[in-house]
C-alpha cells in the first residue's frame, strides 16, 4: 500500500508503466478481498457488520473459580422472602428487584444455605459483581407474578429498612435496580424512601404516575433499543427528569452473536463440549443466522420442542431457563442484563458521596 505523503517518481518508458499499473490493481483486487472477507451483507436482511465482530467477555465468576462467593442467608418476613448477603466491611446496600415471573431465588446459586435457588445467569452476576464491589446485597421476591404498586411499596419499604436496622447498615448508601417489572416497581419506590441512585432496567418507569420532586435519586436507564416503543418513552422521561435537575443516564444494551463458547462462558454447570452442541443444533434450525445473530428472540422460537425431538442431544431440564435467558439477551429486546456491570457499579459509586 502506499504510504502517506508518498510522492512517486515520473513513469519512465512503457515497462515502467506497466508494472506500476499491475501493482495498482494488484492493490486494488488485494484491498476488495479484504473488505470482503472482513465486512459482508447479511442475507437475512441485517445491516453490514463485523462478522462475529463483537464476543461477550467470558465470566468473571463460575461455579468453581470465584473472586467472591455466594453464602446468602434466607428469610421471610411480612409474607414475602428476602435473601440477602453482606460481605466483610461493606460500603454500601444493593436492593435488586427481580421482573415477572421473578423470585429472589433466581439471585442465588443453589447451596446449602439456599437450596431452592436457581442462579439465572444473569442476575447472578449482577449479585456477584454487587458483593465483588463491597455492596451488601438483598432481594425480595414479589406476592404476585409481576410486582404491584400500591401497598406493596410500603411492605418493601418496610422490610428493607428494618434488614438495614438490623444489620447496622444505616449509615451506608442504599441504591436499587429493578429489571421490567422490578424497574417500576424501583422507580416508584424511589419516590417513598431515599437512595443514593437507582438503575431501571429494561423499564421506562412510572414517572406519569409519581410526584417527582428535586431530590429524587440520580437514575441510570439500561434499556434495549430495538424495544421502540420503550426507547421513545425513556427519551421523554430522560427529559422530565432533567428539567427537574436530576442527573439522569442512559446505557444502550445491542444485540450479540452467538459463539460455539458462548453459553459455556455464561451458564455455570454448561460445559464447552455441550455449548458447541446446541450452537450447531440453533445453526442446523435456523434459529441463528450465519454470523451467530438471533433471528427472532428466544421466547418465539420453538427451540425446546426441537431439541426434546433430537434425542441424540440430552440435555439437563434445570439449565433450561438458564439458555432460554441467553438466548433473549442474544437478541436483545427485552430480558435481565449484567453485561454493562461495570457501568452500572460506576454509577452506583459516583453518586455515593
Amino acid at each position: 500500500m502506499l504510504k502517506r505523503g508518498y510522492k512517486p517518481k515520473p513513469w519512465i518508458g512503457a515497462q515502467n508503466c506497466g508494472v506500476s499499473v499491475f501493482l495498482m490493481f494488484f492493490t486494488l483486487m488485494l484491498m476488495l478481498v479484504v473488505f470482503l472477507l472482513v465486512f459482508h451483507y447479511d442475507s437475512d436482511g441485517a445491516n453490514p457488520s463485523l462478522a462475529y465482530d463483537y464476543e461477550l467477555p467470558k465470566q468473571k465468576w463460575n461455579s468453581s473459580d470465584s473472586l467472591v462467593s455466594l453464602h446468602p442467608k434466607k428469610e421471610f418476613r411480612n409474607g414475602t422472602d428476602l435473601i440477602w448477603q453482606v460481605p466483610e466491611s461493606p460500603k454500601g446496600v444493593l436492593f435488586l428487584a427481580h421482573g415477572c415471573n421473578g423470585r429472589a431465588i433466581n439471585f442465588w446459586d443453589k447451596s446449602p444455605e439456599c437450596p431452592d435457588c436457581i442462579g439465572l445467569p444473569e442476575e447472578r452476576l449482577l449479585v456477584l459483581h454487587g458483593l465483588a464491589q463491597g455492596f451488601a446485597v438483598i432481594t425480595i421476591s414479589s406476592a404476585q407474578r409481576c410486582w404491584t404498586l400500591g401497598k406493596e411499596v410500603m411492605v418493601v419499604k418496610d422490610i428493607i429498612e428494618w434488614w438495614i436496622g438490623r444489620r447496622k447498615l444505616e449509615k451506608l448508601p442504599l441504591v436499587a435496580l429493578g429489571a421490567s417489572s422490578g424497574g417500576y416497581f424501583v422507580s416508584v419506590l424511589a419516590a417513598a424512601m431515599k437512595f443514593s441512585s437507582t438503575v431501571l432496567m429494561i423499564a421506562e418507569g412510572m414517572f406519569e404516575q409519581i410526584d417527582v420532586k428535586g431530590d429524587y435519586p440520580p437514575t441510570l436507564f439500561v434499556h434495549m433499543p430495538k424495544d421502540l416503543y420503550r426507547q421513545q418513552k425513556i427519551d421523554e422521561y430522560v427529559k422530565v427528569l432533567k428539567d427537574k435537575g436530576i442527573d439522569v443516564g442512559v446505557v444502550e444494551c445491542m444485540e450479540f452473536p452467538l459463539l460455539p463458547n458462548t453459553l459455556a462462558d455464561r451458564i455455570p454447570g454448561l460445559d464447552q463440549a455441550l455449548s458447541r452442541k446446541l450452537f450447531e443444533f440453533f445453526q442446523e434450525k435456523g434459529f441463528i443466522d450465519k454470523n451467530g445473530y438471533m433471528k427472532k428472540d428466544g421466547r418465539q422460537i420453538k427451540w425446546k420442542k426441537a431439541l426434546e425431538e433430537k434425542k441424540a442431544l440430552l440435555l439437563d431440564k434445570n439449565l433450561v431457563p438458564h439458555i432460554q435467558e441467553e438466548l433473549n439477551l442474544a437478541f436483545a429486546y427485552h430480558e435481565m442484563t449484567s453485561v454493562h456491570s461495570d457501568q452500572i457499579f460506576k454509577w452506583f459509586e459516583s453518586h455515593m458521596s
